[in-house]
């Protein structure tokens, strides 16, 4: 028997898309908390860390974008239902300006935005593919659109050269640390068990049977 490849995962969520089933809504706030809180740890190490001379060039900022679109793509890959990567780093956000941080609660726009970047590549694929390619384009995607929002709120007086730099050094960072580590994540929450339940525990389980 031939099973899916890490980049081409096809595994849906049972049901018709938009059929939210209880356990799908339950995951979605408990990853969302979760990641609020890890957000909320970042937001410290981010004052210290954005600081340091190897980000003496402004838009290098944008490297350090990547944990704060984790959520989305976790949230997408593991409910694969439309909205799902939405709610998941809304409710991150939440959590994080809850918790208190040096943005207040418009974190709650960039969640929503982030998490749109998200829904868009996995809308384009139909919400048929949740493989690795697709997780690193999506949190690329989610990347980009952190930038231009941030491009009119936090740096409005920067050229044009700036900016794209910016997108580039977000695009890059969503791509490895939201979305590769998003993936490696969620396989390795498929390995515990802990998502049976959905495609990507179902995944598992087949690429393992004898």
């Amino acid at each position: 028997m031939s099973h899916p490849s890490a980049s081409t995962s096809t595994t849906t969520a049972p049901g018709g898309l938009m059929a939210y089933r209880t356990i799908d809504i339950v995951t979605a706030a408990t990853l969302g908390v979760a990641f609020g809180v890890a957000f909320w740890g970042w937001n410290q190490l981010y004052l210290l860390i954005a600081n340091i001379s190897v980000f003496a060039f402004p838009p290098s900022g944008g490297l350090l974008g990547g944990p704060w679109l984790i959520a989305g793509v976790v949230g997408g890959l593991v409910v694969r239902r439309p909205g799902a990567a939405v709610a998941t780093e809304v409710i991150a956000a939440f959590v994080s300006g809850m918790l208190g941080n040096q943005w207040g609660f418009s974190v709650l726009v960039s969640g929503l935005l982030e998490g749109l970047g998200v829904e868009l590549v996995l809308a384009v694929l139909l919400y048929r593919r949740f493989g690795l390619v697709v997780a690193m384009l999506a949190g690329a995607c989610a990347g980009v659109f952190e930038s231009v929002y941030e491009w009119y709120s936090y740096y409005p007086d920067w050229d044009l050269g700036y900016r794209l730099a910016h997108l580039g050094f977000f695009a890059l960072s969503g791509a490895l640390v939201a979305g590769l580590g998003g993936w490696v994540l969620v396989r390795g929450l498929a390995r515990t068990g802990a998502l049976d339940a959905f495609g990507p525990g179902r995944e598992h389980h087949q690429r393992h049977a004898s």
